[in-house]
């Protein structure tokens, strides 16, 4: 089982918090947006007490270092360390996540006395809109931190968060953009202006089985009239995956952080061995047989990993997941073209062997 995190943090202009927040063991990616004023840092592990933990340290690490009374991005806030959701992967029990979410708010509530607001499955299905409308009193505590003000802490389903930037395009016509695409299944949606006369077209597609990147990309650029720019906030599970996705998928850079790890220990040519398959993995693109490619090396990793005796369970759980996933998101057209391929892949996942 592997779970991950995807914490959301209100700074996105100081280098040096935002290398201490976006750098770690468990670390897969850490995306900064000056003109939100955000950083958004996506992590995974197979314990899902070291996942909280490292969470924690990030977040004490926000409250200590984020004076939201400073803050001037476009994106709605109410906390330091904003929103911070956790999220089963790869047949992870959501009974154990929504349990680790609570737990987590009441050690910030407990040890850094900002107010909690849980949300999603953490909370009965609550939505952040209403959290950030005021609708809701904190869960935990009462009035905001006066520095950090509060933090909502989630368990839910994974999600993809997924930008697409006009130029020249007035915020009124944005916002018309947003709300059509807000009918689409799963699709929550926002307009912004940026710099340079430009406005973003903000998205959540939480469904993205139903809404998938190139589907929510296609709508956007049709009811906008113009091929905007794509932007993939954090990392996408790669059968969602589309426009702006490459070296951004989820299962991959998963695989990346196992070949990163199991280099940090190795020796001599293995070392550089995993850390340049690490490294592949983690720039993977979204094209079908470079995903099938992708499925195959991740699975390959366990394989160096065990002959040298640095396969752990933990790594071989992360393996399980990337190998899954990446598996997944492979269309039927190229499963027909590469059956022995894909044939192989199939009797791994089954049985563990390659």
């Amino acid at each position: 089982m592997v779970w991950e995190a995807v914490p959301n943090f209100s700074d996105g202009t100081d280098p040096a918090l935002l290398d201490r927040l976006g750098t770690g063991p468990a670390v897969l990616d850490a995306h900064a947006d000056a003109d939100h004023d955000r950083c958004v840092v996506t992590m995974v592990e197979a314990r899902l007490d070291r996942l909280a933990a490292a969470v924690f340290r990030r977040v004490a690490l926000a409250v200590e270092r984020i004076d939201l009374r400073a803050h001037s991005g476009v994106h709605p806030r109410v906390g330091a360390a904003d929103v911070v959701p956790l999220v089963p992967l790869a047949g992870a029990p959501m009974d154990r996540t929504v349990a680790a979410a609570r737990g987590l708010g009441e050690r910030i509530w407990r040890e850094l006395r900002v107010p909690v607001f849980f949300y999603a499955e953490a909370a009965d299905g609550r939505r952040l809109a209403d959290i950030r409308a005021g609708r809701v009193a904190p869960d935990l505590g009462g009035a905001a931190h006066p520095t950090a003000g509060a933090v909502c802490v989630g368990a839910r389903r994974p999600l993809v968060a997924y930008n697409v930037v006009f130029a020249g395009l007035p915020l009124a016509a944005g916002r018309q953009v947003a709300a059509a695409m807000r009918e689409l299944p799963g699709v929550q949606a926002l307009a912004f202006v940026l710099p340079g006369g430009r406005t973003q077209v903000s998205m959540n597609l939480t469904r993205p089985d139903e809404t998938a990147v190139p589907d929510a990309y296609a709508r956007a650029c049709e009811l906008a009239g113009s091929r905007g720019a794509p932007e993939l906030v954090g990392l996408c599970p790669a059968a969602s995956a589309g426009p702006g996705c490459d070296g951004g998928l989820l299962e991959a850079r998963i695989a990346g952080l196992v070949g990163r790890r199991g280099a940090a220990v190795a020796r001599g040519e293995l070392a550089r061995r995993l850390a340049a398959e690490g490294r592949f993995l983690c720039d993977l693109a979204t094209g079908p047989e470079t995903v099938l490619e992708g499925a195959e090396r991740a699975a390959a990793l366990r394989g160096l990993l065990r002959g040298a005796g640095l396969a752990t369970p933990d790594l071989e759980a992360l393996l399980y997941a990337a190998v899954q996933g990446l598996r997944g998101a492979v269309p039927a057209t190229t499963q027909a073209r590469f059956r022995g391929r894909v044939q192989v892949l199939d009797r791994w996942l089954a049985r563990g062997d390659l």
